[in-house]
Protein backbone atom coordinates (compact mmCIF):
# COMPACT_ATOMS: atom_id res chain seq x y z
CA UNK A 1 0.00 0.00 0.00
CA UNK A 2 1.75 2.95 -1.02
CA UNK A 3 1.80 5.69 1.96
CA UNK A 4 -0.70 8.80 1.96
CA UNK A 5 0.55 12.04 0.50
CA UNK A 6 0.74 14.96 3.33
CA UNK A 7 -0.61 17.91 2.68
CA UNK A 8 1.30 20.79 1.95
CA UNK A 9 0.59 24.06 3.48
CA UNK A 10 3.52 25.95 1.76
CA UNK A 11 2.98 28.86 -0.61
CA UNK A 12 6.36 30.52 -2.40
CA UNK A 13 7.72 31.16 -5.29
CA UNK A 14 9.01 28.09 -6.77
CA UNK A 15 5.44 26.93 -6.42
CA UNK A 16 3.60 29.22 -7.87
CA UNK A 17 5.56 29.19 -10.89
CA UNK A 18 5.24 25.58 -11.49
CA UNK A 19 1.87 25.50 -10.86
CA UNK A 20 1.13 28.72 -13.70
CA UNK A 21 3.02 26.39 -15.64
CA UNK A 22 0.68 23.57 -15.06
CA UNK A 23 -2.41 26.23 -16.06
CA UNK A 24 -0.49 27.48 -18.97
CA UNK A 25 0.43 24.15 -20.73
CA UNK A 26 -3.62 23.31 -21.12
CA UNK A 27 -6.36 21.53 -19.17
CA UNK A 28 -9.28 22.75 -17.48
CA UNK A 29 -9.69 22.83 -13.46
CA UNK A 30 -13.49 23.05 -12.10
CA UNK A 31 -13.18 25.92 -10.38
CA UNK A 32 -11.24 29.26 -10.91
CA UNK A 33 -11.79 31.73 -8.06
CA UNK A 34 -10.61 35.31 -8.49
CA UNK A 35 -10.00 37.24 -5.73
CA UNK A 36 -8.07 36.10 -2.89
CA UNK A 37 -9.48 38.00 -0.10
CA UNK A 38 -11.12 36.23 2.79
CA UNK A 39 -14.13 35.28 0.72
CA UNK A 40 -11.89 33.98 -2.10
CA UNK A 41 -9.86 32.57 0.30
CA UNK A 42 -12.55 30.43 1.49
CA UNK A 43 -14.02 29.90 -1.67
CA UNK A 44 -11.07 28.05 -3.17
CA UNK A 45 -10.98 26.26 0.10
CA UNK A 46 -14.94 25.18 0.37
CA UNK A 47 -14.30 24.00 -3.41
CA UNK A 48 -11.53 21.83 -2.45
CA UNK A 49 -12.12 20.68 0.43
CA UNK A 50 -15.49 18.86 -2.10
CA UNK A 51 -12.72 17.51 -4.42
CA UNK A 52 -12.83 20.02 -7.24
CA UNK A 53 -10.00 20.89 -9.04
CA UNK A 54 -9.15 24.57 -8.30
CA UNK A 55 -7.15 27.85 -9.78
CA UNK A 56 -7.71 31.28 -7.46
CA UNK A 57 -5.96 34.17 -8.33
CA UNK A 58 -5.09 37.98 -7.06
CA UNK A 59 -3.53 40.61 -9.40
CA UNK A 60 -1.48 41.38 -6.11
CA UNK A 61 -1.63 39.58 -3.23
CA UNK A 62 -3.39 37.41 -0.25
CA UNK A 63 -5.75 40.13 1.83
CA UNK A 64 -4.67 43.14 -0.32
CA UNK A 65 -7.71 44.43 -0.04
CA UNK A 66 -10.60 45.11 2.38
CA UNK A 67 -9.61 41.80 4.07
CA UNK A 68 -6.66 43.19 5.75
CA UNK A 69 -8.25 46.61 7.03
CA UNK A 70 -11.67 45.12 9.47
CA UNK A 71 -11.72 46.16 12.79
CA UNK A 72 -9.72 42.69 13.38
CA UNK A 73 -12.87 41.42 15.39
CA UNK A 74 -15.10 38.26 14.68
CA UNK A 75 -18.54 39.72 15.60
CA UNK A 76 -21.74 37.93 17.07
CA UNK A 77 -24.32 39.96 15.27
CA UNK A 78 -25.06 42.02 18.16
CA UNK A 79 -25.87 45.02 15.21
CA UNK A 80 -28.11 42.91 13.18
CA UNK A 81 -30.42 41.92 16.08
CA UNK A 82 -31.13 45.18 17.27
CA UNK A 83 -32.53 46.12 13.90
CA UNK A 84 -34.57 42.98 13.89
CA UNK A 85 -32.39 41.05 11.05
CA UNK A 86 -32.41 37.40 13.09
CA UNK A 87 -31.03 35.17 10.29
CA UNK A 88 -27.43 37.39 9.76
CA UNK A 89 -27.43 37.45 13.33
CA UNK A 90 -27.66 34.06 13.66
CA UNK A 91 -25.36 33.50 11.03
CA UNK A 92 -22.96 35.83 12.59
CA UNK A 93 -23.21 34.28 15.89
CA UNK A 94 -22.83 30.70 14.73
CA UNK A 95 -19.50 31.49 12.43
CA UNK A 96 -18.35 33.48 15.26
CA UNK A 97 -18.21 29.98 17.24
CA UNK A 98 -16.74 28.27 14.01
CA UNK A 99 -13.72 29.97 14.27
CA UNK A 100 -13.34 30.07 17.98
CA UNK A 101 -13.79 26.60 18.76
CA UNK A 102 -12.90 24.63 16.18
CA UNK A 103 -11.35 26.16 12.76
CA UNK A 104 -9.37 28.90 13.90
CA UNK A 105 -8.70 29.40 17.75
CA UNK A 106 -5.22 30.08 17.92
CA UNK A 107 -6.31 33.32 15.79
CA UNK A 108 -9.45 33.84 17.54
CA UNK A 109 -9.54 34.89 20.98
CA UNK A 110 -12.22 36.28 23.73
CA UNK A 111 -11.84 39.95 23.86
CA UNK A 112 -13.60 42.07 26.69
CA UNK A 113 -15.30 45.36 25.91
CA UNK A 114 -16.76 48.28 28.36
CA UNK A 115 -19.88 50.50 27.16
CA UNK A 116 -18.80 53.26 29.79
CA UNK A 117 -22.26 54.98 31.10
CA UNK A 118 -22.01 58.66 30.21
CA UNK A 119 -23.88 61.82 31.24
CA UNK A 120 -24.26 61.38 27.17
CA UNK A 121 -26.00 58.23 27.20
CA UNK A 122 -29.61 58.24 28.12
CA UNK A 123 -30.36 55.78 30.79
CA UNK A 124 -33.09 54.87 28.80
CA UNK A 125 -30.76 54.45 25.91
CA UNK A 126 -28.44 52.22 28.52
CA UNK A 127 -31.22 49.92 29.50
CA UNK A 128 -31.76 49.16 25.80
CA UNK A 129 -28.01 48.18 25.26
CA UNK A 130 -28.32 46.33 28.28
CA UNK A 131 -30.97 44.26 27.10
CA UNK A 132 -29.07 44.50 23.74
CA UNK A 133 -26.23 42.54 25.71
CA UNK A 134 -28.15 40.17 27.17
CA UNK A 135 -30.27 38.92 23.76
CA UNK A 136 -26.63 39.00 22.29
CA UNK A 137 -25.66 35.96 24.88
CA UNK A 138 -28.56 34.28 24.16
CA UNK A 139 -27.76 34.42 20.35
CA UNK A 140 -24.35 33.15 21.49
CA UNK A 141 -26.11 30.15 23.71
CA UNK A 142 -28.59 29.27 20.04
CA UNK A 143 -25.41 29.33 18.23
CA UNK A 144 -23.86 26.81 19.89
CA UNK A 145 -20.95 28.49 21.53
CA UNK A 146 -19.94 27.53 25.15
CA UNK A 147 -19.83 29.68 28.30
CA UNK A 148 -16.00 28.92 28.68
CA UNK A 149 -15.42 30.32 25.39
CA UNK A 150 -17.42 34.06 25.88
CA UNK A 151 -18.34 34.83 29.85
CA UNK A 152 -21.27 36.26 30.15
CA UNK A 153 -22.27 40.25 30.07
CA UNK A 154 -22.76 42.06 32.96
CA UNK A 155 -23.41 46.26 34.47
CA UNK A 156 -20.51 47.18 36.18
CA UNK A 157 -19.99 49.94 38.84
CA UNK A 158 -18.26 53.24 38.13
CA UNK A 159 -15.15 51.95 40.00
CA UNK A 160 -14.85 48.85 38.43
CA UNK A 161 -15.17 50.73 35.10
CA UNK A 162 -12.37 52.22 36.07
CA UNK A 163 -10.53 49.79 37.33
CA UNK A 164 -10.86 48.14 34.01
CA UNK A 165 -10.38 51.15 31.65
CA UNK A 166 -8.43 53.59 33.70
CA UNK A 167 -8.23 56.28 31.11
CA UNK A 168 -12.02 56.92 31.45
CA UNK A 169 -13.26 60.08 32.78
CA UNK A 170 -14.21 59.88 36.37
CA UNK A 171 -16.41 62.99 36.50
CA UNK A 172 -20.01 61.89 35.44
CA UNK A 173 -19.25 58.25 35.16
CA UNK A 174 -22.28 56.13 36.38
CA UNK A 175 -20.77 52.46 35.69
CA UNK A 176 -20.88 50.52 32.63
CA UNK A 177 -21.66 47.72 30.81
CA UNK A 178 -18.79 44.43 30.27
CA UNK A 179 -20.00 42.25 27.13
CA UNK A 180 -17.79 39.95 25.19
CA UNK A 181 -16.86 39.34 22.03
CA UNK A 182 -13.86 37.83 18.93
CA UNK A 183 -10.73 39.48 18.45
CA UNK A 184 -9.10 38.19 15.72
CA UNK A 185 -5.30 38.59 16.19
CA UNK A 186 -4.82 39.90 12.65
CA UNK A 187 -7.06 39.51 10.16
CA UNK A 188 -4.68 38.91 7.29
CA UNK A 189 -3.38 36.42 8.91
CA UNK A 190 -6.46 34.44 9.22
CA UNK A 191 -6.37 35.12 5.06
CA UNK A 192 -3.37 33.52 4.53
CA UNK A 193 -4.26 30.87 6.98
CA UNK A 194 -7.37 29.71 4.81
CA UNK A 195 -5.39 30.08 1.49
CA UNK A 196 -2.65 27.93 2.76
CA UNK A 197 -4.78 25.55 4.10
CA UNK A 198 -6.76 25.23 0.61
CA UNK A 199 -3.40 24.46 -0.77
CA UNK A 200 -3.06 21.66 1.50
CA UNK A 201 -6.61 20.74 -0.15
CA UNK A 202 -4.76 20.75 -3.56
CA UNK A 203 -5.70 24.05 -4.96
CA UNK A 204 -3.56 26.33 -6.63
CA UNK A 205 -3.54 29.66 -4.97
CA UNK A 206 -1.75 32.63 -7.59
CA UNK A 207 -0.79 35.93 -6.33
CA UNK A 208 0.41 38.44 -8.56
CA UNK A 209 -1.49 36.89 -11.32
CA UNK A 210 -4.57 39.27 -12.70
CA UNK A 211 -7.99 38.65 -14.63
CA UNK A 212 -7.76 40.71 -17.62
CA UNK A 213 -11.12 39.16 -18.97
CA UNK A 214 -13.28 36.59 -17.57
CA UNK A 215 -16.16 34.70 -18.97
CA UNK A 216 -18.60 31.48 -17.34
CA UNK A 217 -15.47 29.29 -18.39
CA UNK A 218 -12.36 30.81 -17.97
CA UNK A 219 -9.98 34.20 -17.90
CA UNK A 220 -7.32 35.72 -19.38
CA UNK A 221 -4.66 36.14 -16.87
CA UNK A 222 -1.59 37.80 -17.05
CA UNK A 223 1.26 36.83 -14.54
CA UNK A 224 2.48 40.62 -13.04
CA UNK A 225 6.04 38.85 -12.40
CA UNK A 226 6.50 38.14 -16.09
CA UNK A 227 4.21 40.12 -18.10
CA UNK A 228 2.97 36.50 -19.59
CA UNK A 229 -0.82 36.30 -20.13
CA UNK A 230 -2.21 32.81 -20.42
CA UNK A 231 -6.09 31.07 -20.56
CA UNK A 232 -6.99 29.35 -17.50
CA UNK A 233 -9.90 27.04 -18.62
CA UNK A 234 -12.45 26.65 -15.90
CA UNK A 235 -15.68 24.66 -15.39
CA UNK A 236 -16.96 27.46 -13.14
CA UNK A 237 -15.93 31.13 -12.57
CA UNK A 238 -16.49 32.72 -9.15
CA UNK A 239 -15.98 36.65 -8.83
CA UNK A 240 -14.62 37.18 -5.20
CA UNK A 241 -12.73 40.53 -6.15
CA UNK A 242 -14.92 42.41 -3.26
CA UNK A 243 -15.73 45.94 -4.16
CA UNK A 244 -13.68 45.18 -7.51
CA UNK A 245 -16.15 43.15 -8.69
CA UNK A 246 -17.92 45.21 -11.07
CA UNK A 247 -15.02 46.01 -13.22
CA UNK A 248 -15.39 42.64 -14.26
CA UNK A 249 -19.10 41.15 -14.24
CA UNK A 250 -21.91 43.96 -16.14
CA UNK A 251 -24.38 44.62 -13.55
CA UNK A 252 -23.14 44.42 -10.70
CA UNK A 253 -23.65 47.75 -8.81
CA UNK A 254 -21.97 48.46 -5.58
CA UNK A 255 -22.08 51.59 -3.24
CA UNK A 256 -18.87 50.93 -1.47
CA UNK A 257 -18.91 52.52 2.38
CA UNK A 258 -15.48 53.35 3.62
CA UNK A 259 -14.38 52.79 7.39
CA UNK A 260 -11.23 54.34 8.75
CA UNK A 261 -9.21 53.34 11.63
CA UNK A 262 -6.81 54.68 13.64
CA UNK A 263 -3.68 53.57 14.63
CA UNK A 264 -2.45 54.29 18.51
CA UNK A 265 0.32 53.34 21.30
CA UNK A 266 -1.35 52.24 24.41
CA UNK A 267 0.77 54.54 26.35
CA UNK A 268 -1.71 57.11 24.62
CA UNK A 269 -4.76 55.43 26.60
CA UNK A 270 -3.41 54.81 29.68
CA UNK A 271 -2.10 51.02 29.33
CA UNK A 272 -5.51 50.23 28.29
CA UNK A 273 -6.07 46.31 28.04
CA UNK A 274 -10.00 46.39 27.59
CA UNK A 275 -12.08 47.19 24.81
CA UNK A 276 -14.63 49.95 24.46
CA UNK A 277 -17.83 50.13 23.20
CA UNK A 278 -18.16 54.11 22.86
CA UNK A 279 -21.56 55.48 22.14
CA UNK A 280 -21.54 57.97 18.84
CA UNK A 281 -24.05 61.35 20.13
CA UNK A 282 -27.32 61.09 18.91
CA UNK A 283 -27.25 57.20 17.43
CA UNK A 284 -29.27 54.91 18.99
CA UNK A 285 -26.94 51.22 17.45
CA UNK A 286 -23.79 53.08 16.24
CA UNK A 287 -20.31 52.78 18.44
CA UNK A 288 -16.50 53.83 18.17
CA UNK A 289 -14.70 50.37 18.65
CA UNK A 290 -11.76 50.64 20.91
CA UNK A 291 -9.72 47.22 19.99
CA UNK A 292 -6.71 46.83 22.14
CA UNK A 293 -3.38 44.83 20.43
CA UNK A 294 -1.21 42.20 21.77
CA UNK A 295 1.69 44.08 20.33
CA UNK A 296 1.10 47.36 21.85
CA UNK A 297 -1.31 49.06 19.50
CA UNK A 298 -4.49 49.91 20.06
CA UNK A 299 -6.82 50.13 16.64
CA UNK A 300 -9.88 53.05 17.25
CA UNK A 301 -12.85 52.80 14.34
CA UNK A 302 -14.89 53.14 12.38
CA UNK A 303 -16.78 54.98 10.12
CA UNK A 304 -19.01 54.17 7.70
CA UNK A 305 -18.99 57.13 4.96
CA UNK A 306 -20.36 56.50 1.26
CA UNK A 307 -17.44 56.24 -1.44
CA UNK A 308 -18.48 57.32 -4.66
CA UNK A 309 -15.91 57.17 -7.87
CA UNK A 310 -13.05 55.13 -8.85
CA UNK A 311 -12.08 52.17 -6.26
CA UNK A 312 -9.09 52.85 -5.68
CA UNK A 313 -6.13 50.21 -5.12
CA UNK A 314 -5.30 51.52 -1.04
CA UNK A 315 -7.51 53.73 0.40
CA UNK A 316 -6.58 56.95 1.67
CA UNK A 317 -7.50 58.01 5.09
CA UNK A 318 -9.26 61.96 5.10
CA UNK A 319 -8.72 64.26 7.98
CA UNK A 320 -12.11 65.12 8.71
CA UNK A 321 -12.19 61.01 9.23
CA UNK A 322 -9.09 61.01 12.33
CA UNK A 323 -10.68 64.24 13.11
CA UNK A 324 -14.37 62.09 13.55
CA UNK A 325 -12.98 59.31 15.37
CA UNK A 326 -10.63 61.55 17.46
CA UNK A 327 -13.53 63.86 18.69
CA UNK A 328 -16.18 60.75 19.74
CA UNK A 329 -13.04 59.40 21.55
CA UNK A 330 -12.81 62.76 23.48
CA UNK A 331 -16.22 62.25 24.97
CA UNK A 332 -15.03 59.76 27.62
CA UNK A 333 -11.48 60.32 27.83
CA UNK A 334 -9.80 61.73 31.39
CA UNK A 335 -6.72 63.02 28.35
CA UNK A 336 -7.30 63.58 25.12
CA UNK A 337 -5.70 61.94 22.41
CA UNK A 338 -4.13 64.57 20.17
CA UNK A 339 -3.43 64.35 16.64
CA UNK A 340 0.14 64.08 17.24
CA UNK A 341 -0.52 60.83 18.67
CA UNK A 342 -2.19 59.04 15.71
CA UNK A 343 1.24 56.57 14.78
CA UNK A 344 -0.80 55.55 11.49
CA UNK A 345 -4.21 55.03 9.98
CA UNK A 346 -6.32 52.72 7.92
CA UNK A 347 -9.22 52.60 5.55
CA UNK A 348 -11.60 50.05 3.82
CA UNK A 349 -14.04 49.58 1.54
CA UNK A 350 -17.04 47.62 2.50
CA UNK A 351 -18.80 45.85 -0.91
CA UNK A 352 -22.03 46.64 -0.30
CA UNK A 353 -24.59 45.49 -2.94
CA UNK A 354 -27.02 48.19 -4.25
CA UNK A 355 -30.11 47.17 -4.30
CA UNK A 356 -32.02 50.23 -4.00
CA UNK A 357 -32.90 51.54 -7.37
CA UNK A 358 -35.67 54.04 -6.10
CA UNK A 359 -33.71 54.75 -2.58
CA UNK A 360 -33.01 58.58 -1.96
CA UNK A 361 -29.52 59.35 -3.56
CA UNK A 362 -28.59 61.05 0.25
CA UNK A 363 -29.29 57.81 2.14
CA UNK A 364 -26.62 56.61 4.39
CA UNK A 365 -24.49 53.20 3.73
CA UNK A 366 -24.78 52.00 7.44
CA UNK A 367 -28.52 51.59 6.42
CA UNK A 368 -27.55 49.52 3.44
CA UNK A 369 -27.84 45.46 4.28
CA UNK A 370 -24.69 43.59 5.14
CA UNK A 371 -26.52 40.49 4.31
CA UNK A 372 -24.07 39.10 1.13
CA UNK A 373 -25.64 38.06 -1.95
CA UNK A 374 -25.04 35.78 -4.60
CA UNK A 375 -25.90 36.55 -8.34
CA UNK A 376 -24.65 34.57 -11.90
CA UNK A 377 -24.26 36.63 -14.70
CA UNK A 378 -25.71 35.79 -18.48
CA UNK A 379 -22.53 34.20 -19.30
CA UNK A 380 -22.74 32.07 -15.88
CA UNK A 381 -19.84 33.73 -13.98
CA UNK A 382 -20.86 33.80 -10.65
CA UNK A 383 -20.38 37.22 -8.12
CA UNK A 384 -20.44 37.17 -4.34
CA UNK A 385 -20.21 40.56 -2.67
CA UNK A 386 -21.44 41.87 0.38
CA UNK A 387 -21.46 40.02 4.17
CA UNK A 388 -18.80 40.00 6.79
CA UNK A 389 -15.52 38.80 7.73
CA UNK A 390 -17.33 36.78 9.90
CA UNK A 391 -19.22 35.19 7.61
CA UNK A 392 -16.87 34.12 4.97
CA UNK A 393 -17.24 30.32 5.58
CA UNK A 394 -21.11 30.94 4.49
CA UNK A 395 -20.34 33.25 1.78
CA UNK A 396 -17.74 31.05 0.16
CA UNK A 397 -20.24 27.72 0.80
CA UNK A 398 -23.40 29.76 -1.18
CA UNK A 399 -20.85 31.10 -3.79
CA UNK A 400 -19.69 27.14 -4.68
CA UNK A 401 -23.47 26.28 -4.42
CA UNK A 402 -24.38 28.55 -6.96
CA UNK A 403 -21.68 27.76 -9.06
CA UNK A 404 -22.26 24.03 -9.19
CA UNK A 405 -26.17 25.10 -10.15
CA UNK A 406 -25.43 27.48 -12.91
CA UNK A 407 -23.50 24.55 -14.63
CA UNK A 408 -26.08 21.46 -13.85
CA UNK A 409 -22.60 19.95 -11.68
CA UNK A 410 -22.57 17.76 -8.78
CA UNK A 411 -19.44 17.25 -6.34
CA UNK A 412 -18.61 14.54 -4.03
CA UNK A 413 -19.01 15.70 -0.14
CA UNK A 414 -16.18 17.52 1.68
CA UNK A 415 -14.98 16.80 4.83
CA UNK A 416 -17.02 20.53 5.51
CA UNK A 417 -15.35 23.55 6.09
CA UNK A 418 -17.03 24.29 9.49
CA UNK A 419 -14.74 21.51 10.65
CA UNK A 420 -11.70 21.84 8.89
CA UNK A 421 -9.33 23.21 11.26
CA UNK A 422 -7.05 26.33 9.43
CA UNK A 423 -3.01 25.84 9.43
CA UNK A 424 -1.75 25.93 12.47
CA UNK A 425 -5.03 25.24 14.29
CA UNK A 426 -5.43 23.26 17.58
CA UNK A 427 -7.65 23.18 20.85
CA UNK A 428 -6.22 26.08 23.24
CA UNK A 429 -5.17 23.24 25.57
CA UNK A 430 -2.94 21.67 22.92
CA UNK A 431 -1.40 25.36 22.02
CA UNK A 432 -0.82 25.98 25.61
CA UNK A 433 1.64 22.94 25.67
CA UNK A 434 3.56 24.02 22.62
CA UNK A 435 7.71 24.66 23.56
CA UNK A 436 7.53 27.95 21.47
CA UNK A 437 7.07 32.00 22.78
CA UNK A 438 3.36 32.80 23.49
CA UNK A 439 2.99 35.59 21.07
CA UNK A 440 4.24 33.11 18.01
CA UNK A 441 1.72 30.60 19.38
CA UNK A 442 -0.99 33.37 18.97
CA UNK A 443 -0.25 34.32 15.26
CA UNK A 444 0.52 30.92 14.00
CA UNK A 445 -0.62 28.35 15.64
CA UNK A 446 1.01 24.97 15.89
CA UNK A 447 3.70 26.05 13.42
CA UNK A 448 5.17 28.50 16.46
CA UNK A 449 7.41 25.73 17.31
CA UNK A 450 8.92 25.38 13.19
CA UNK A 451 9.56 29.33 13.31
CA UNK A 452 10.88 29.10 16.67
CA UNK A 453 13.58 26.06 15.80
CA UNK A 454 14.58 29.04 12.79
CA UNK A 455 16.39 31.14 15.50
CA UNK A 456 17.39 28.17 17.53
CA UNK A 457 19.23 26.66 14.44
CA UNK A 458 20.33 30.32 13.54
CA UNK A 459 20.51 32.50 16.69
CA UNK A 460 20.33 36.01 14.07
CA UNK A 461 16.93 34.89 13.59
CA UNK A 462 15.86 35.31 16.75
CA UNK A 463 16.67 39.56 16.32
CA UNK A 464 13.80 41.91 16.13
CA UNK A 465 13.56 43.23 12.17
CA UNK A 466 13.73 46.86 13.83
CA UNK A 467 13.99 47.98 17.56
CA UNK A 468 11.22 48.14 19.92
CA UNK A 469 9.29 45.66 17.71
CA UNK A 470 8.22 41.86 18.81
CA UNK A 471 8.69 40.75 14.88
CA UNK A 472 11.59 38.45 14.54
CA UNK A 473 13.52 38.00 11.35
CA UNK A 474 12.56 34.03 11.53
CA UNK A 475 8.77 35.36 10.79
CA UNK A 476 9.91 37.17 7.93
CA UNK A 477 12.10 33.91 6.40
CA UNK A 478 9.01 31.92 7.26
CA UNK A 479 6.62 34.25 5.35
CA UNK A 480 8.27 33.78 2.12
CA UNK A 481 9.45 30.05 2.25
CA UNK A 482 5.94 28.81 3.83
CA UNK A 483 3.38 31.77 3.01
CA UNK A 484 3.71 32.94 -0.36
CA UNK A 485 5.12 36.49 0.53
CA UNK A 486 7.20 37.67 -3.05
CA UNK A 487 8.16 41.22 -1.63
CA UNK A 488 8.62 43.20 1.08
CA UNK A 489 5.14 44.69 1.17
CA UNK A 490 3.81 40.96 1.61
CA UNK A 491 6.08 40.94 4.38
CA UNK A 492 5.57 44.25 6.51
CA UNK A 493 2.38 44.60 5.02
CA UNK A 494 0.11 41.43 4.92
CA UNK A 495 1.99 38.55 6.59
CA UNK A 496 3.23 40.79 9.42
CA UNK A 497 1.54 44.47 10.37
CA UNK A 498 4.42 46.32 10.73
CA UNK A 499 3.32 48.30 8.38
CA UNK A 500 0.00 49.90 9.61
CA UNK A 501 2.81 51.98 11.51
CA UNK A 502 4.78 53.71 8.84
CA UNK A 503 7.97 54.48 11.33
CA UNK A 504 7.94 51.24 12.29
CA UNK A 505 7.50 49.47 8.28
CA UNK A 506 10.86 52.11 7.49
CA UNK A 507 12.60 50.83 10.09
CA UNK A 508 12.17 47.00 9.25
CA UNK A 509 12.59 47.54 5.17
CA UNK A 510 15.79 46.15 5.49
CA UNK A 511 15.14 43.27 7.07
CA UNK A 512 12.61 42.14 4.80
CA UNK A 513 15.36 42.35 1.97
CA UNK A 514 17.04 40.27 3.93
CA UNK A 515 14.79 37.64 3.97
CA UNK A 516 14.17 37.79 0.53
CA UNK A 517 17.43 37.90 -0.52
CA UNK A 518 18.26 35.02 1.79
CA UNK A 519 15.57 32.74 0.28
CA UNK A 520 16.48 33.28 -3.04
CA UNK A 521 20.48 32.50 -2.82
CA UNK A 522 19.10 29.36 -0.93
CA UNK A 523 17.34 28.15 -3.90
CA UNK A 524 19.81 29.73 -6.36
CA UNK A 525 21.82 27.02 -4.55
CA UNK A 526 20.05 24.07 -5.00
Amino acid sequence: MSPVARPDFSLNAVRRSRELAELAAGGTVDVLVVGLGVTGAGTALDAASRGLSVAAIDAHDLAFGTSRWSSKLVHGGLRYLASGQLGIAHESAVERGVLMERTAPHLVRAQPFVMPLTALTSRRNAALAEAGLRAGDLLRAVAGTGRGTLPRPRRLSAVETLRAAPGLRGHGLRGGLCSWDGRLVDDARLVTAIARTAAGQGARVLTRTRALSVTGTGALVRDELTGREIRIRARMVINATGVWAGGLVEDIRLRPSRGTHLVLRAESLAGLHTGLHIPIPGETSRFVLVVPQDDGRVYVGLTDEPVDGPVPDVPEVPESDIGFLLDILGTVLDTPVRRRDVVGAFAGLRPLLDTSHGTAAGSRTSDLSRRHAVVTSREGVVTVVGGKLTTYRRMAQDAVDAALAARQLSAPPGRGTARLPLVGAASRATLATLSAPRRLVERYGTEATAIHALGEREPDLRAPVADGLDITRAELLWGVRHEGALDASDLLDRRTRVGLVPADRAAALDAAHEALAATARSAAGK
